[in-house]
């Protein structure tokens, strides 16, 4: 919200200082982010007079003017310099804006010089408008006229020196987004006296020859009320300079007064207005939720299509306006408009919310609207704007046409007289937190301990008794806070406060972390091409409004981001890498389609050169490994199966996945695809493991400690088996042969040790065979296993292998 001092003092009576309004604003919460103050660049243009103008001796179109100055204001002692000027209406007498030596000139930055010009001394500069950057005007200097005040300030005789004061106006203040709720705020605060403002209704003289009707559905859901009225006989010339001044201080471009009307009006009491050119819209106007498909070329000259429930005011031709948010171009005023019809509705802040983004308009009417404006305002913005527009354009008014009703916004709250102390921690009398309520426009009715407090129709954002208090509190200032020490706390143990799937996260990303990965954070979005290759069979995510070109889908899976480090990496001399990343994968746009994965990749060695240690590359055991770690961490007690099942991105043949459910894998693990590799451009061996945290069951335990470690009092017993079997067998399906035994209670550990197979193990064992070593280990539970019950486990043991996969013990 911008806005000018002087602006401010029509509605503030105050003799405060720009340095006290500033800071007051910040205080009571309408932080000031900037003040631009013009008037300091041009702190050394002055008022001066031309007594001598003579033909430059060697140069045509040059004049060498005597100029006097008041070096020390005006009033003061006089002083004439020399000045050579081009101007063609450089004469003697002559009123203008002199720049001394040391100024810069505004519009081109240039520093002004004591110079020589074709042989004559040139002492400072006389001024055209358009080098002070007050018009574009530049076929002579500025001509004043002569009774202007000789020596006066140049900012001061064109009104430049009013400073602009921008706030911020966060989205729960909409009654700051006007200059009067700005100087109502300043006025409770004690910084000066609200100006009265009393809007007195206009006569109209005529019926309105436009007629409002809003539907039923619109009504009830967007527009409650629509008020407008026609002004005839107009004359749309150019706005007073006061206006045209205010409106270009805050960044408006002036444009011409019926225009300009309706925009000061939105900035000075916050009342979004639109006129529409009467002799361009239709008869009858209607406010209506929108079938979807409507077209309207719209005031910032771009088509918008419009979807449905999109409200819009229309005429027999079709859209005119969308409503809320910005008019059409076809029904706009221009410098013909003769008979204007001026509307003031009040629309809903969601639905112009909704509209607004969606058709990507960006408009002051929808800011405020989407904020919510004074609902009890709206006929008297209208008339407000009425008044205006017969003093500076003339005309005579309608009879106001209207369709619809105020809604009740009505509403009373409680406020305890010591609740301000009891949640603010200020200590302010009863009478005071009354009167500064009464001067925000509040209606305050006072009992013995209490206030019944009735909110103006203003303030939307006041729900109930802790916002009376916040109101009393930032005008009452919240530097008068003051320290206090903390009540006692009983300690005790903390309560848990992260969700179990926030929790399994944490344990995640430290496991990771602990194995040697660096954790990277990426992007959400990737190229779509990169994407592709991780898409198995599901279509991308794609971005209506890209950051970039290169990132235009969401990612379908972490590992493309990874993979590019990794290259990266690469091509900086780092061969060797450990990454991981956890955070959300996309593959669609349903419900669901987002899920949390993490993800570890591995490139290159897992150790580094060295006398000590073995040197080899990375593969598949060592993605396993880890993600069964990760795992385990979760799960400390879980037995976790592996399957065939991977994505395309991963080797065919040295990739896996574990699961505790077939068909619901919870991890992938495995080489990445070599064709995958080499499309990236990476040049060393990559694997990569991914689990899929979303998937991860729930523990069942609810306990908040480990159970009591009960050591075993038998020492258990290992027994070694060698099966041949067929080279197709794999081993997982051998050992779950093993645990099918009807022993299978006494077995505390079963696991592959050996693997003897290739063309010398087919010369021992016969044509695509090989032999397969398992370790069983059994634990007594209360009395030590006799030789006969370990010969009767063993042959079940074997007995289950053949029966399951063809195993023969090895002779």
């Amino acid at each position: 919200m911008k806005f000018t001092l002087s602006w401010l003092a029509d509605h503030l009576d105050t003799q405060a200082s720009l340095t006290e309004i500033a800071d007051t604003l910040t205080d009571c919460g309408l932080e000031v982010e900037e003040i631009t103050d013009k008037s300091a660049a041009f702190a050394n243009f002055t008022v001066c007079r031309v007594v001598d103008a003579q033909q430059h001796p060697d140069a045509d179109r040059l004049r060498v003017c005597l100029v006097e100055i008041w070096p020390s204001g005006a009033g003061g002692a006089t002083k004439q310099v020399q000045v050579v000027c081009g101007a063609p209406n450089a004469r003697k007498g002559l009123v203008g804006i002199f720049a001394p030596v040391g100024s810069v000139i505004p519009s081109n930055g240039m520093l002004l010089k004591r110079t020589r010009i074709r042989g004559v001394e040139s002492n400072g500069m006389l001024c055209s408008e358009r080098e002070l950057k007050i018009s574009d005007e530049h076929d002579g200097i500025i001509d004043l006229p002569v009774d202007t005040e000789l020596g006066a300030p140049f900012a001061e005789v064109f009104g430049l020196n009013d400073p602009m004061i921008e706030i911020a106006v966060t989205p729960n203040r909409p009654d700051a987004l006007g200059v009067r709720g700005i100087a109502r705020d300043l006025a409770a605060r004690g910084l000066g006296k609200l100006r009265p403002m009393t809007i007195d209704p206009v006569v109209g003289k005529f019926a309105c020859p436009v007629s409002i009707s809003i539907d039923s559905d619109a009504k009830q859901r967007s527009c409650p009320a629509f008020f407008g009225r026609v002004v005839r006989n107009v004359k749309n010339g150019k706005s007073p300079d006061w206006m045209q001044r205010r409106l270009a201080s805050i960044g408006l471009r002036p444009i011409s007064a019926l225009v300009d009307i309706t925009n000061y009006i939105t900035y000075d009491l916050n009342r979004p207005l639109h006129a529409f050119d009467a002799d361009k819209v239709g008869p009858e106007l209607r406010i209506h939720l929108a079938k979807g498909g409507e077209k309207i070329v719209a005031l910032d000259n771009a088509t918008h299509e419009l979807s449905r429930g999109q409200v819009v005011i229309s005429d027999n031709r079709g859209p005119e306006s969308i409503a809320g948010v910005m008019g059409g171009l076809a029904t706009g005023c221009s410098d013909e408009t003769v008979n204007v019809f001026l509307e003031s509705a009040l629309w809903d802040p969601i639905q112009t919310a909704a509209t607004g983004r969606k058709l990507k308009i960006n408009s002051d009417a929808r800011f405020r609207f989407e904020r919510g404006v004074d609902p009890e305002f709206v006929l008297l913005g209208l008339e407000a704007a009425t008044k205006l527009v017969l003093d500076i354009c003339g005309g005579e008014a309608s009879h106001v046409a209207c369709d619809g009703a105020i809604p009740n916004t009505k509403r009373e709250y409680f406020l305890r007289k010591d609740r301000v102390w009891q949640l603010a921690g200020l200590s302010v009398d009863a009478e005071k937190q009354q009167t500064i309520l009464s001067n925000l426009g509040f209606t305050v009715v006072p009992s013995e301990d209490r206030f019944l407090v009735k909110p103006p129709s203003w303030r939307p954002d006041i729900q109930g008794e802790a916002d009376l208090v916040e109101e009393i509190a930032r005008i009452a200032s919240l530097t008068r806070l003051k320290g206090k020490p903390l009540p006692p706390v009983d300690p005790g143990v903390a309560k848990q406060i992260l969700l179990p799937a926030q929790k399994r996260e944490q344990i995640c990303r430290r496991t990771i972390a602990s194995l040697g990965y660096n954790e990277c954070v990426s992007y959400s979005f990737v190229n779509s091409s990169d994407a592709e290759s991780f898409l198995d069979g599901d279509g991308s995510v794609e971005i209506d409004n890209p950051i970039s070109s290169d990132l235009d889908v969401m990612r379908p899976d972490l590992l493309p981001n990874l993979l590019k480090a990794a290259v990266s990496n690469q091509s900086r001399g780092f061969g060797d890498l450990a990454f991981f990343e956890v955070g959300p994968v996309f593959n669609g746009t349903d419900a669901g389609a987002e899920s949390l994965h993490a993800t570890g990749l591995l490139v290159g060695c897992r150790a580094p050169r060295s006398p000590h240690l073995f040197l080899r590359q990375v593969d598949l055991y060592d993605a396993k490994a880890d993600a069964e770690a990760v795992l385990s961490a979760i799960f400390p007690s879980a037995e976790f199966k592996l399957s065939r099942d991977v994505p395309t991105w991963m080797h065919p043949g040295r990739s896996g996945s574990l699961y505790l459910q077939p068909g619901k894998p919870l991890a992938i693990f495995g080489e990445i695809n070599p064709k995958l590799a080499r499309k990236i451009g990476l040049r060393n061996v990559a694997v990569a493991f991914t689990l899929y945290l979303d998937s991860l069951p729930t523990r069942r335990s609810k306990g908040k400690t480990r159970p009591t470690f009960v050591p075993k009092s038998l020492q258990h017993v290992d027994r070694d088996f060698a099966f041949v079997l067929s080279c197709d067998v794999e081993a997982s399906t051998v050992v779950a042969a093993v645990q099918r035994s009807r022993f299978r209670k006494l077995f505390s550990e079963v696991r592959v040790f050996d693997e003897y197979f290739g063309p010398q193990a087919e010369k021992q064992l016969g044509e695509r065979r090989k032999s397969l070593a398992i370790t069983v280990r059994l634990q007594p539970e209360e009395v030590a296993l006799k030789d006969s019950e370990l010969d009767a486990i063993c042959a079940d043991i074997a007995r289950a292998v053949q029966e399951s996969v063809g195993g023969q013990l090895r002779s």
